[in-house]
């Protein structure tokens, strides 16, 4: 089966084949359909993944699947959230994951309490206009760093602190961070529901 990945982000596509792999499926960048990106205008990770799934059903004809991931900061009440591809932009940086982390680093600076969650949430739908979307979630809880560390993974992995491993998610091997990542909770959640409900 072929299901459009509601991303233009190739490490996310990446992690996702990857961990869908079991299925036999086969994901499609929507850029490689000519789909633009669609307008994420809400605050929670949910509403915004299911916007991008319909818009890329829409678009393509096929089921699509979509993430709307980020890093919630507990001393930031949870920011900076369904933002965090753009936190950098905030402060006066350009958007990218190096900016997103030097951002984040000068923001935390003098903050002691580093306690902070990856998310990620996705959603999956058979057609633009499906009232049953799969809805997964996976979320890992860890601490931010005080330096960046690894070189495995993107976004905010090279300052995400895993206690239970000692060390960062850029410094697991890539099996061991996909296993336990947030994405691949979601991923994992997605699986059992598209098994049970598309018969895949």
């Amino acid at each position: 089966m072929k299901i459009v990945l509601a991303s233009n982000n190739q490490g996310k596509l990446a992690e996702l084949q990857a961990m869908l792999a079991p299925l036999g499926v086969q994901l499609v960048r929507q850029s490689e359909l000519a789909i633009p990106e669609a307008e994420e205008p809400f605050r929670t990770f949910v509403e915004n993944a299911l916007t991008k799934a319909r818009h890329a059903a829409r678009l393509s004809g096929l089921p699509a699947l979509a993430d709307d991931a980020g890093l919630c900061v507990d001393v930031f009440g949870g920011l900076p959230g369904v933002d965090t591809a753009f936190y950098a932009t905030q402060f006066g940086y350009a958007k990218g994951d190096s900016n997103n982390v030097k951002a984040l680093l000068e923001q935390m600076a003098n903050i002691d309490n580093r306690r902070a969650a990856l998310v990620s949430t996705l959603v999956a739908v058979r057609s633009a206009d499906d009232p049953e979307p799969l809805i997964a979630a996976g979320r890992v809880v860890g601490e931010i760093a005080r330096e960046p560390m690894g070189s495995n993974g993107f976004g905010f992995d090279p300052v995400m602190f895993i206690p239970e491993f000692g060390q960062t998610f850029a410094q697991l091997p890539v099996e061991v961070k996909n296993a336990n990542s947030h994405r691949g909770k979601a991923a994992r959640q997605m699986m059992a529901l598209m098994r049970e409900r598309w018969w895949i």
